[in-house]
């Protein structure tokens, strides 16, 4: 699967983008009529996109509290030792864990950053003291609880159609 480079898209590409972001359940004959293109060149076009790696899936944004997760925080981990095995180790072993929602690889004091979710504080301490510290190679965790969400992620910041950014 071949990576397309913003330079690569359109201005209807930006458009499909867009609106898909906005509203991936959006139908190919509302899509059409918002970018100004028939329902087929639509299909034929977002096709292209996921065949390139753009269009990653399509995902419903679920309320965390209204399925039982009250708890959201991100911690930082640092490991022990940056050995390629050990770190592969710990790669691996985050995988395995329904709890962490996401793992950034990061720059600076830390080396990833993790999204953790818990019904309560009780369960997120024993997510970190029997889960997160018993990965392979963990030195160092730091934890913030997320208190109130105030720009949740809505999307990529697109460039309007018909122009590119510059490298």
């Amino acid at each position: 699967m071949k990576k397309t480079s913003i330079e690569a898209l359109d201005g209807y590409d930006i458009k499909i983008l867009a609106a898909l972001q906005e509203d991936a359940r959006i139908s190919n004959v509302a899509l059409s009529e918002r970018v100004a293109l028939s329902p087929s060149q639509c299909s034929r076009r977002i096709a292209r996109l996921e065949q390139a790696g753009l269009l990653l899936g399509y995902h419903a944004r679920i309320e965390p509290a209204a399925v039982g997760l009250d708890v959201i925080a991100l911690v930082t981990v640092s490991l022990k030792e940056h050995g390629e095995e050990a770190v592969q180790a710990f790669q691996r072993a985050v995988l395995d864990l329904p709890e962490v929602l996401e793992c950034a690889l990061t720059t600076g004091d830390a080396d990833y950053l993790l999204r953790v979710a818990a019904p309560d504080l009780r369960s997120f301490s024993q997510i970190v003291m029997h889960r997160l510290m018993a990965l392979p190679n963990v030195g160092n965790l730091r934890s913030s609880i997320i208190l109130d969400q105030i720009k949740p992620l809505a999307g990529l910041p697109l460039p309007p159609p018909g122009e590119t950014r510059e490298e």
